[in-house]
């Protein structure tokens, strides 16, 4: 986990709004296995702790910026919540661990030495377009799904 210093949402033009104050996924939008992957947290976030984002949205991009990640290599998804973020392996561990029941279960991942889940969470990142395909555009969230996205 890495913590970033205190700032204003508004002081770097971050929306400073009610969508933002859950936990937001940032994830690549034409990316097929990352769309698969929030569609997956959909369908188990009966709670709806979390917000999406695509990297590519404005919200995504001053995320990055606001950060100091790079906002033209979309190589990790990023969870944001509040002041602090979450990169490459911890990512699911995160979103696991706050879905709770069973789930939460699977954090146990994390006594796994990052340096070794990041080289495999790279490897699929790396991989990700010639083995799950692209998109032209980013995805478009069902009717029921689209108060979950800041776009």
């Amino acid at each position: 986990m890495m913590r970033i210093h205190q700032t204003s949402n508004t002081e770097h033009g971050m929306p400073n709004t009610e969508q933002a104050a859950s936990p937001v996924l940032l994830f690549d939008g034409v990316c097929n296995l990352c769309n698969a992957s929030v569609q997956w947290v959909l369908l188990r976030d009966h709670k709806g702790k979390f917000k999406f984002a695509a990297l590519q949205s404005e919200f995504g991009r001053m995320a990055l910026e606001k950060h100091g990640l790079d906002q033209q290599d979309f190589d990790t998804v990023v969870l944001v919540e509040d002041e602090r973020i979450w990169l490459r392996s911890d990512v699911p561990l995160q979103i696991a661990k706050r879905l709770g029941g069973a789930w939460s279960l699977l954090y146990v991942f994390s006594l796994v030495p990052r340096f070794l889940r990041d080289a495999v969470y790279n490897w699929i990142a790396r991989n990700r377009y010639r083995w799950f395909g692209r998109r032209e555009v980013c995805m478009m969230p069902r009717p029921e799904w689209k108060h979950r996205f800041i776009l």
